[in-house]
């Protein structure tokens, strides 16, 4: 998948596209063009953490498989996709440090991903976005 690297971000201006999406607001991503400058925005902001862990709340196993393998390799990770197949609503944890993932079904209303970057150091990047589109790194659409 080739998605094209952010170009003009500061640090700052990355996390303030970002700050909308903090699992309270409801954000959402209403054009293409938004969907491109978040999409930039998550790979900076990704780039000053040491990991991420993804949280994938989906309608179906299939659309959650889609967005932890679309994220995970944007953001440099090679997924597990090799579940035991699960009807309805889903969430799937995965930890790019780790590689650990979980899949179970999801009750809950909200549908999408959060973004939770880990960082060892001080001053790094320790926060968490969501929920950002299912299909945010999905480019042929």
């Amino acid at each position: 998948m080739s998605i094209q690297k952010y170009t003009n971000f500061s640090l700052q201006e990355a996390q303030e596209i970002l700050k909308p999406f903090n699992c309270v607001e409801g954000k959402t991503v209403n054009s293409e063009s938004e969907k491109v400058i978040v999409r930039q925005a998550l790979l900076f902001v990704t780039e000053h953490s040491d990991y991420q862990i993804l949280g994938i709340c989906a309608e179906t196993m299939a659309q959650g498989l889609s967005a932890l393998k679309t994220y995970a390799e944007a953001l440099g990770y090679e997924p597990p996709l090799d579940f035991t197949s699960i009807d309805g609503p889903v969430y799937i944890k995965f930890n790019g440090n780790s590689g650990l993932n979980y899949l179970d079904s999801y009750v809950g209303e909200h549908r999408g991903v959060l973004v939770s970057c880990q960082s060892s150091y001080e001053g790094g990047i320790n926060e968490m976005y969501g929920h950002l589109p299912l299909d945010l790194f999905e480019t042929d659409k």
